[in-house]
């Protein structure tokens, strides 16, 4: 499986709205969880959301709670993450991946990633 980021990585303004897609190819994604992480300038890579299988349950890191909408399209291969209400905390390279929803997000279940994007919020 391989994963690739379409659109929505940019500059944007604090309070703004953008939104990643990434496309998988290589195999059906109907087989595997998919996850959106980030890693800010200076820090560890963070989850921010992960979809357990097809149409399963979905849960979000607490610091994007209410602000970001992770969604699928199995039928294209195609995730994306949907960001409102952006912060400058925000800013991060972003990377899609499928694999294993882990706990607390972590990132040691997925096993394809994306080269990421970097997403930029201006205060």
């Amino acid at each position: 499986l391989r994963c690739r980021c379409r659109r929505g990585g940019g500059l944007v303004q604090a309070g703004g709205s953008l939104r990643l897609s990434c496309a998988f190819s290589g195999d059906s994604l109907d087989y595997y969880a998919i996850g959106w992480f980030r890693q800010a300038p200076g820090k560890e890579r963070e989850g921010a959301s992960c979809i357990r299988g097809s149409g399963g349950s979905i849960h979000y890191a607490d610091i994007v709670k209410g602000r970001f909408t992770a969604s699928r399209d199995n039928a294209n291969n195609t995730i994306y993450l949907q960001m409102d209400s952006l912060k400058s905390e925000d800013t991060a390279v972003y990377y899609c991946a499928a694999g294993y929803c882990s706990e607390y997000l972590g990132d040691y279940g997925m096993r394809y990633w994306g080269k990421g994007t970097l997403v930029t919020v201006s205060s």
